[in-house]
């Protein structure tokens, strides 16, 4: 019996040339990450359950992969920041302050398999962490390292959307707010589900009619970044941790500003929450203009103690994250995607006749000389060869048989115009490099 090829349902698979263009993405990201100063990181795709869950269930446990393998209890990484987590706490004597890391790997989360979101897919991770503190200016720089690599993909229109928790928490509780957390949730889905829809939701956890229009005249505050950073230090609010996230706002935005991205890529925008509870301060969402539907291509923010389920050492970090896996689908589906599809494969040697020989000595001297190389060793009529080549997208064919043999001098065919010539081992080797 003949088992149907298939994957399961929330797993991404591609074909070469998509896969080239992906790769591309990922290439980008890791060196910009890299020209920042950030360390490589990569830890295991499992882990123990009980790391991966020290913070306990809810959602996060009803999406794991966990399994058992003897006595081992075993989960496959739902995020690439617990590990961080756990990373940091274990080798925190080995590990120099702040410590920068970047890491590109696959997660899984068994929820519901919906078009454009996965169970397995690719984040891209960027984190600051200090021992203790960490100056407020490490917020500011990586909008900045995003900027350079959604410019770097080729996008003009997209905007940080940038608010601070403390901002929120503060205003929530000056207006006597018990649930902040469960708050901040339903704001946070404002521009998914909509005003209305927000306001019954807060109803629901008996938040009052009049506190309740105080929030939405508060997140609806108008005007450019510079006008909204007067406003907020306008308002009548005394709570401390108001006045501090403002503070830092102003601070993280002129940050951003030093760095090099223009204002027209940053709103200060009050009803970005970040539903997640383990932000405590800046956060960051990204969108593309025009493609707000897509949701948020980035985000992030930062964190007042990155391990304190695994240390009592305070860590405080700041984070941002690209789901490259998402990313790809999403801009791909709207042909956002601009990168040439470029084979890597330099060139194809075709053996004609009985050279397959002397084909496999030249691939390997021009390998040596780092010219990527294939040698055809299938056989048949010299147009199903040609053909291949054409396929496979490859820029030159080299072309050996008995004459060039006799003559020392390889025939190079250029396969976008068709025209051929005769060059020396040297002469071969300069032209393709």
């Amino acid at each position: 019996m003949i088992t149907n090829p298939s994957t399961l349902a929330g797993f991404m698979e591609l074909l070469p040339e998509d896969q080239i263009v992906m790769n591309t993405m990922k290439n980008i990201i890791q060196r910009t990450y890299e020209k920042y100063g950030f360390l490589p990181l990569d830890t295991p795709v499992i882990e123990k359950s009980e790391v991966l869950l020290a913070k306990g269930g809810g959602d996060t446990e009803k999406q794991i992969y966990r399994f058992k393998k003897g006595t081992s209890d075993l989960s496959l990484r739902f995020d690439l920041t617990v590990p961080l987590a756990r990373y940091v706490a274990q080798h925190f004597s080995e590990l120099n302050f702040p410590f920068r890391r970047y890491q590109i790997g696959k997660v899984y989360r068994g929820e519901r398999a919906q078009r454009g979101r996965f169970r397995e897919f690719y984040q891209c991770d960027v984190d600051i962490i200090g021992n203790g503190k960490l100056n407020i200016l490490n917020d500011a720089e990586l909008p900045a390292i995003i900027h350079e690599i959604f410019t770097k993909f080729g996008f003009k229109d997209f905007v940080f959307h940038i608010n601070n928790r403390k901002i929120l928490n503060g205003f929530f509780h000056d207006l006597g707010i018990k649930k902040p957390s469960e708050v901040l949730r339903i704001i946070d889905k404002l521009d998914k589900i909509g005003e209305e829809n927000v306001r019954e939701e807060l109803k629901e956890i008996f938040i009052e009619e009049n506190v309740i229009e105080q929030l939405m005249n508060f997140i609806r505050i108008q005007g450019n970044n510079e006008e909204i950073l007067a406003q907020l230090k306008e308002m009548p609010c005394q709570d401390e941790e108001f006045k501090a996230g403002v503070r830092d706002l102003e601070i993280v935005y002129h940050g951003i500003l030093d760095f090099g991205v223009s204002a027209k890529y940053i709103a200060l925008d009050l009803k970005i929450a970040r539903g997640l509870d383990y932000y405590t301060g800046t956060v960051y969402e990204t969108f593309l203009t025009g493609y707000e539907s897509i949701g948020s291509v980035c985000s992030g923010g930062a964190y007042e103690n990155l391990a304190s389920n695994y240390t009592t050492q305070k860590l405080p970090g700041v984070g941002i994250s690209i789901g490259l896996s998402r990313l790809y689908y999403q801009l791909n589906e709207v042909r956002l995607l601009k990168f040439p599809i470029e084979n890597h494969l330099k060139a194809l040697i075709v053996p004609m006749g009985t050279a397959e020989s002397d084909c496999i000595i030249l691939a390997q001297k021009l390998r040596q000389a780092d010219i990527i190389t294939q040698v055809y060793l299938e056989g048949g009529k010299t147009g199903k060869k040609f053909n291949y080549a054409d396929k496979l997208n490859v820029p030159w064919v080299v072309v050996v048989g008995e004459e060039e043999i006799n003559e020392g001098k390889y025939s190079l065919r250029n396969m976008e115009n068709g025209e051929q010539e005769k060059l020396s081992l040297n002469e071969l080797i300069e032209k393709l490099k």
